[in-house]
């Protein structure tokens, strides 16, 4: 089913480039509720002790008294709900312990790391390393590459380098095989939260002490922006007699494609088939992106036809770059026909796809063909918008005053759980109240609290003013109600050190 477009304003270039994507990764945590997976009445009834009780023993009491049955799977779901709703972490400690003194309880591997994060979000290393020595104590097996990758990422957001390689040298101690997967791991963490070039000191401070695989390189490869740090690294590689593997070769064509190097990317190509290493459904990606910034949206769609001649079948990601491409070209009849064209191959657009159209009509402000695209996403593929696509709707809305799409959008988001209430309620509410209907700010701000989300402090402000102005008194309490669970909400370091 084609889409029908209405008549477009003309697209600026800037308006599509790839950079401008809005930086929601973090947001992810935030697109789930937990709540809604436990089903469990006796997890809701835990979590309010955890929360409610003023000391470890009115806790410990309530607990007792309240006979509920212990066992690993409530305690994981408690957990969940606890780093959801960033709740006390020293009181879920407390629990955590406590349920650990039961006869016969035997803590899980998932439950300690599950443990580890939440004392993590809240600065609480001083906690985090007893919890380390009691997992070692109970089994060195326990301390894994995944519950490193976790420790050394919530210590690495909010500590130094130096503090980062030094925790991860304190983690000899528990390990019992401390080898190159726990480089690695130190590796990809520096890599993603701190800049590649600290990847590279620790890689080169560290090395001697290890022995780097393919897997290493891979990891420092994935990361560099620059050509030549990049061919360094890889002929560093080459004399180390490591033999690069597909994904070393993807990496180099990647950051050959994105410095409009598509001369060397093509080299890789016929290297890799020398080596037979056959060049797969990313390679070709990243090509077709290199061609779209190089302004040629027609070969890179004929990319899309060389794939297929040579066995290698295009996936929804490698349309999505062609499609993009077309977008950037201000081509949009094309792009529309390239979705057309995954659905007659077998392929269905996903959010990617959409939001690449979203962005185009989000920057030339046009509310209608927005509008119209998101009832096709939705009534017609079934496909579920993320936090981008709707903050990019729910703005449209916000400029053009049009309150009943809003509405609309905001409670196919509470029903269907998908998105970021916090972020999409802060427009909406700001719209709303400037609309006069507070009612329907009210009722948004506590739909957001009964799905587990946190309203921002700019929204919260502005609700309260509004009640008090409007003499609410009944309401204002249900607000001071609902704002108390979120009291241990904010990440502080508390004056610990790492």
């Amino acid at each position: 089913m084609a889409l029908k477009l209405f008549n477009l304003p003309k697209l600026t270039y800037q308006c599509l480039l790839p950079r401008l994507y809005l930086p929601l990764n973090s947001l992810s945590s935030l697109t789930q509720n937990p709540t809604t997976s436990a089903d469990d009445p006796h997890v809701p009834a835990i979590f309010n002790i955890i929360t409610s009780s003023p000391s470890s023993d009115s806790m410990i009491k309530s607990l007792d008294s309240s006979q509920i049955p212990l066992s690993n799977d409530l305690l994981d779901q408690v957990l969940k709900l606890v780093r959801f709703r960033r709740a006390n972490p020293i009181r879920t400690l407390e629990f955590f312990d406590y349920i650990h003194k039961k006869k016969g309880f035997i803590h899980t591997q998932y439950s300690y790391d599950t443990m580890l994060d939440i004392l993590g979000r809240s600065r609480r290393f001083e906690e985090i390393w007893r919890v380390l020595k009691e997992m070692h104590h109970k089994d060195p097996a326990f301390v894994t590459p995944k519950t490193a990758a976790i420790v050394l990422g919530l210590i690495a957001n909010g500590c130094s380098v130096r503090q980062t390689v030094e925790s991860f040298k304190k983690l000899k101690k528990l390990c019992i095989s401390f080898d190159v997967l726990y480089f690695n791991t130190l590796l990809r963490t520096l890599c993603q939260k701190k800049s590649m070039s600290d990847a590279r000191n620790a890689f080169h401070s560290l090395k001697h002490d290890f022995k780097p695989n393919v897997n290493t390189f891979n990891i420092l490869l994935s990361g560099w922006k620059s050509i030549e740090e990049a061919e360094l690294l890889f002929q560093e590689m080459l004399d180390s007699e490591i033999k690069p593997d597909l994904v070393s070769y993807n990496c180099l064509i990647d950051v050959y494609c994105k410095n409009y190097r598509l001369d060397k990317a093509r080299k890789m190509f016929e290297e890799m088939r020398e080596q037979e290493i056959k060049p797969d459904v990313r390679s070709y990606t990243s090509l077709i992106g290199g061609l779209g910034s190089m302004g040629e949206p027609d070969e890179a769609r004929a990319v899309l036809k060389e794939m297929r001649e040579l066995g290698c079948n295009p996936d929804v990601a490698a349309y999505n770059a062609a499609i993009r491409n077309f977008c950037i070209a201000k081509r949009l009849g094309d792009a529309f026909g390239l979705m057309d064209e995954m659905s007659q191959v077998g392929l269905e657009p996903n959010v990617t796809t959409f939001n690449l159209f979203f962005r185009c009509f989000y920057y030339v402000n046009d509310m209608r063909n927005a509008s119209s695209l998101y009832k096709r996403m939705r009534d017609v593929l079934g496909c579920l918008p993320n936090t981008q696509s709707c903050e990019f709707l729910i703005r449209l809305c916000r400029k053009h005053g049009d309150v009943g799409f809003g509405l609309e959008l905001w409670e196919d988001m509470v029903l269907n759980c998908f998105g970021s209430l916090t972020l999409v309620s802060d427009v909406l509410i700001d719209l709303l109240c400037d609309e006069g209907r507070l009612d329907e700010a009210e009722k948004c701000l506590f739909q957001v609290v009964e799905k587990g989300q946190r309203p921002s402090n700019v929204s919260v402000k502005r609700i309260r003013v509004l009640m008090e102005l409007a003499q609410r008194h009944e309401s204002l309490h249900k607000l001071h109600e609902a704002m108390s669970t979120f009291e241990y909400g904010r990440v502080e370091n508390n004056g610990l050190s790492c």
